[in-house]
């Protein structure tokens, strides 16, 4: 079987999730790439552009499947798939979900849910006499580079984030007050399954910086799947995140890919399944095996620096049981490495993700290591 992997730059969930599970399923991999001298055997391509993906997939053999993990690339490889008559998204519900202005336009005339929102391209002047607060954002951010929550001045908001993405354009919507929730699907031909959900922890306000998200199994009531419907997603791994809100669950935005940050190893490890294959399974054309029910708790905690400087001391890359509880760290910087606080998930330092019987001994498991082995900027 020839699989096509589209990717930008290496991953974690690339390099550690589908290519071994590739591997495993005995596929043939080559990944296109714009930056093939940071992927190793890759071709370079224009990703970017499906013509030059499209043609660049005839020249080098007939695919069994196109694949993206990006969050940037699932428009153009969804419309190479299709091209070669491939399962895989549909690119129309893969640009809606990318697309937060999209997003809120085709929910609210599904009649599925109405967020207060508008559009601010590049020229457009700031409205005024919106009702605060507001939270504005690019229209296809990543990462909550550049996301604030504003109660005053936005005018000042948008003109501090005009000058740090000259050209782009941004999204002005309502704040949604309340709890911040995850939903985890794996679609294929049939239907979608729903693999559990994450309560998500924020870092201060006005930011909203992914310090932690544990694992939280409730089904959501509905909504957010017939949100998910109204756009079209279904197919293959899908991260949506919502608010419940006292009117209800709202969506927040929908990431037509699995989740990231180290969530995507913990969903697997909280499973008990082999998640990545699963994955590239719908991809190829198989069906997605009925989801056990998940057994304890898990945790993954970002560490995240607090302060600009350089660091001096980091715990090593390593897995470690206490007691019933299984823990990994994974490092995201160097000791050396000059630490610029973006107030992002681009400050996140490492990450640490725990597995045991029930959330008290995951969270003393985790504290513990934290204590012991602690990331030192100066």
């Amino acid at each position: 079987m020839r699989l096509y992997l589209t990717a930008l730059k290496p991953t974690d969930s690339v390099t550690d999730g589908f290519l071994p599970a590739a591997r495993a399923l005995g596929c043939d991999v080559t990944i296109l790439t714009d930056r093939p001298e940071r992927h190793p055997g890759a071709i370079g391509c224009d990703v970017r552009d499906p013509r030059a993906l499209i043609d660049a997939i005839a020249h080098l053999g007939r695919p069994d499947a196109i694949f993206s993990n990006s969050d940037h690339l699932q428009v153009e490889t969804a419309l190479a798939a299709d091209y070669f008559g491939l399962p895989g998204k549909d690119w129309r519900a893969c640009l809606a979900a990318k697309n937060k202005f999209l997003t809120r336009r085709a929910l609210a005339e599904a009649g599925v849910e109405r967020v207060r929102s508008l559009r601010l391209g590049p020229g457009d002047p700031v409205p005024d006499g919106l009702a605060y607060p507001l939270v504005v954002k690019p229209r296809e951010g990543v990462a909550s580079e550049d996301v604030m929550l504003v109660e005053s001045d936005l005018a000042g908001a948008v003109a501090g984030i005009r000058r740090r993405r000259p050209g782009e354009t941004l999204v002005v919507e309502e704040y949604l007050e309340g709890p911040l929730r995850t939903l985890e699907t794996l679609g294929d031909a049939s239907g979608v399954r729903v693999l559990g959900g994450f309560e998500t922890t924020l870092g201060p306000l006005p930011h909203f910086v992914e310090e932690r998200l544990d694992w939280s199994p409730a089904r959501p009531d509905g909504h957010v799947l017939a949100a998910l419907r109204a756009l079209g997603v279904g197919f293959g791994a899908c991260h949506t995140e919502y608010v419940v809100t006292p009117a209800g669950p709202r969506v927040v935005e929908v990431n037509y890919r699995v989740i990231g940050d180290h969530c995507d190893f913990l969903l697997a490890d909280l499973l008990g399944v082999p998640l990545f294959e699963w994955i590239l399974r719908a991809h190829l054309g198989e069906p997605v095996p009925a989801v056990p029910e998940p057994r304890g708790h898990g945790s993954a905690v970002s560490l995240v620096a607090d302060r600009s400087g350089t660091i001096t001391a980091a715990p090593a890359e390593e897995a470690v049981v206490t007691g019933d509880v299984r823990l990994w760290h994974r490092p995201l910087r160097s000791v050396g490495e000059v630490v610029e606080r973006t107030h992002t998930n681009r400050d996140f330092l490492g990450v640490i993700r725990a597995v045991g019987p029930d959330r008290d001994r995951v969270e003393a498991a985790i504290g513990g290591y934290r204590a012991a082995r602690p990331w030192v900027i100066e």
